[in-house]
């Protein structure tokens, strides 16, 4: 038995409208909003970046777990966006949250889903004895060039999952996970290129659907279940429409999906965009709830995991802040601050 003993995320306080980008550069605002869901989006502060919030996020899943960071064995974390081109993020964090010195890692790379593969490696780890505890962490701070519409939708926040094997202290066990994986180029960045560069006609098909999907389907097929066993389902949210028509492909209904849609209100989290949608539904899930969570990393590939919630989640979902809070914590920002936070201007 592999589960979640606790959670927490982050999310920076800083928002923007979708309509005050579009604004900016005489883009249609409805459209906008209709082909992407998104109303507005979570902006770094000038001091805030992948470490600052994979600390905090930690921080928040310790809170939860309630147990001495001393006791966590290893640290991988996920981002694409890290705050050191040659420095991992994971040996701040676990120096920033009390961890001993006696414990591995790494920094781990693949596009969105770098934070769910952060969880299957310390999956392996706690199964296999080597560690009691492991901590994986998905955070970015994903940014577009400000004159591509796709700026409309990154967004900045964090998620940590710390691991462990204790039928005591397990909220939800984590019953299985399968993964997806091709090459296709549908979005990179060169090496000293700042913004990455998007291949559109290969973004939906053969990119986010065909494995989000497959990956999907796999796990479900691999179980004998069908959606109708699952009571919440969360996928990788590029946009919000992308993750709308997956789970309607896939025979989800909306009320299965809206625990974990969060897209609209803080935008595409990149790392942290599975994990943050799952731990919206962790924060209202009931014990016994099913739950799939399905991720998704251009280049491409998919983690798909089932989740099933336990008894021991009582009471403990109120230990740190959940997501509807700092979703709902927020201060409007204009666009020259938006440019300046994220460093579009000096």
């Amino acid at each position: 038995m592999v589960g979640i003993v606790g959670y927490g995320v982050y999310i920076p306080v800083y928002r923007i409208k979708t309509e005050m980008i579009a604004n900016m550069w005489g883009r249609d605002i409805n459209s906008v909003k209709s082909g992407l869901l998104i109303d507005e989006k979570s902006v770094p502060s000038a001091d805030e970046d992948t470490v600052t919030m994979g600390v905090e996020a930690s921080l928040n899943a310790l809170r939860m777990a309630k147990i001495n960071p001393e006791q966590i064995g290893a640290v991988y974390s996920g981002s694409e966006s890290p705050a050191y081109a040659v420095k991992p993020n994971m040996g701040i964090i676990s120096n920033a949250i009390g961890m001993s010195r006696n414990h591995t890692g790494a920094d781990v790379e693949f596009a969105c889903k770098a934070g769910t593969a952060a969880i299957q490696m310390g999956m392996g780890l706690v199964k296999s004895g080597m560690v009691k505890y492991a901590l994986a962490v998905g955070a970015d701070t994903a940014e577009y060039d400000v004159e591509n519409v796709g700026d409309h939708s990154t967004g900045a926040g964090s998620g940590a999952y710390i691991l462990g094997n204790s039928k005591e202290e397990i909220i939800a066990d984590i019953e299985d996970t399968v993964s997806y994986t091709s090459d296709v180029p549908d979005f990179w960045r060169r090496p000293r290129m700042r913004y990455p560069t998007h291949a559109e006609r290969f973004t939906g098909e053969p990119a986010y659907f065909s494995h989000t999907i497959e990956a999907s389907k796999m796990i479900m097929k691999k179980h004998g279940i069908s959606p109708k066993d699952i009571d919440h389902v969360v996928f990788h949210t590029p946009n919000g429409k992308f993750a709308v028509k997956a789970a309607k492909a896939l025979g989800f209904s909306n009320d299965q999906l809206k625990s974990g849609f969060v897209v609209n209100k803080i935008g595409n989290t990149y790392s942290a965009a599975t994990l943050i949608g799952l731990a919206s539904v962790l924060d209202v899930a009931e014990p016994g709830q099913r739950i799939m969570a399905t991720s998704f990393g251009s280049g491409a590939g998919s983690d798909s995991f089932l989740i099933r919630v336990t008894e021991k989640i009582k009471g403990r979902v109120r230990l740190a802040k959940t997501v509807k809070e700092y979703i709902e914590r927020k201060e409007y920002i204009d666009y020259a601050t938006y440019c300046k936070f994220t460093e579009r201007i000096e």
